[in-house]
């Protein structure tokens, strides 16, 4: 009664029962899990606790990690953000602070909440987090902006995939940066339809995006990248909401993706054998790690 494979079908149904993305979401939960409403709501509150107590992890104890790739950074970010020095606006600053945030807990062994991904984790806590402190959002708007992103992921992993191994980073962080700005879209009020085209603008602009982490660690340069899909999420909002469309509907944006998934290199598809894993830096890394080098033939030319 609730299922939906695509955006088409989202829309379909909340014109159909006239609600919003999330409350959508919530339905199908319950007819998916078989769960009551209560319960579907307190996964998603224990979803948001997670995240909160990465983000916090990570300013408190600013540890580097093995081989220094990570630790530190979101602090000062965080502290930038509150100088009003910074180009970005004060809520943009913060959702990128949160997104190094939850990078640096994850490479330190710390817990996170993998939505949609480990690798692309930073992204939805960066932008919904901030902006629900920002606005002083209600918790009730904070689960709906979560259970929209979730319902954007739905729609990406059943006609694609949010695996860097099958579609590169584009499958992560570009997954996760469409379902920030679908999330942050609900928050703010959107209807399904600015919701769906915020995930548009945003997915669109990751095609492509590539995945290779120095030494296969989810560090560099996941976590810089899950930096800049929180802004571009927050942008693609922004101009959902001001009313500019994305030409090119999401369901096809989803299909585009997969087509590039497709055509890309295993080398660029978190193997750590192209792009910027293989650089001097990132095979310094490598050997540093103990790693086998890298035979010539698998190099990037």
């Amino acid at each position: 009664m609730y299922e939906f494979k695509t955006a088409q079908e989202l829309l379909h149904l909340c014109t159909a029962h006239k609600c919003r993305v999330s409350e959508m979401t919530v339905l199908y939960e319950m007819e998916f899990s078989g769960s009551p409403r209560s319960e579907v709501l307190s996964r998603m509150r224990r979803n948001k606790v997670i995240m909160r107590e990465a983000v916090k992890a990570a300013i408190r104890k600013q540890k580097k990690t093995a081989y220094g790739m990570s630790g530190g950074d979101a602090a000062k970010l965080l502290r930038a953000s509150e100088s009003k020095k910074m180009a970005v606006s004060p809520l943009v600053a913060r959702a990128m602070a949160y997104a190094v945030a939850t990078g640096e807990t994850n490479a330190a062994m710390g817990r996170i909440s993998a939505f949609p991904t480990a690798g692309g984790a930073g992204v939805i806590p960066g932008v919904l987090l901030s902006a629900s402190e920002k606005w002083r959002l209600s918790e009730q708007k904070l689960l709906r902006g979560l259970f929209t992103a979730g319902a954007v992921g739905k729609i990406i992993a059943e006609n694609a995939t949010l695996s860097a191994a099958a579609g590169g980073c584009q499958a992560e962080v570009g997954a996760a940066t469409a379902m920030a700005a679908a999330g942050l879209t609900e928050m703010r009020g959107g209807t399904p339809e600015q919701c769906l085209n915020a995930a548009s603008i945003a997915l669109k602009s990751y095609l492509g995006l590539i995945c290779d982490p120095l030494g296969g660690l989810v560090a560099v340069p996941c976590i810089k990248r899950n930096m800049l899909g929180a802004s571009a999420a927050c942008a693609a909002s922004d101009a959902s909401i001001a009313g500019v469309k994305s030409f090119v509907p999401f369901d096809e944006v989803v299909f585009a993706m997969k087509n590039v998934a497709r055509t890309m290199s295993f080398k660029l598809r978190e193997t750590a054998l192209g792009g910027l894993a293989v650089t001097k830096t990132g095979l310094r890394i490598r050997k540093k790690m103990g790693l086998n080098g890298i035979k010539h033939d698998e190099k990037e030319q």
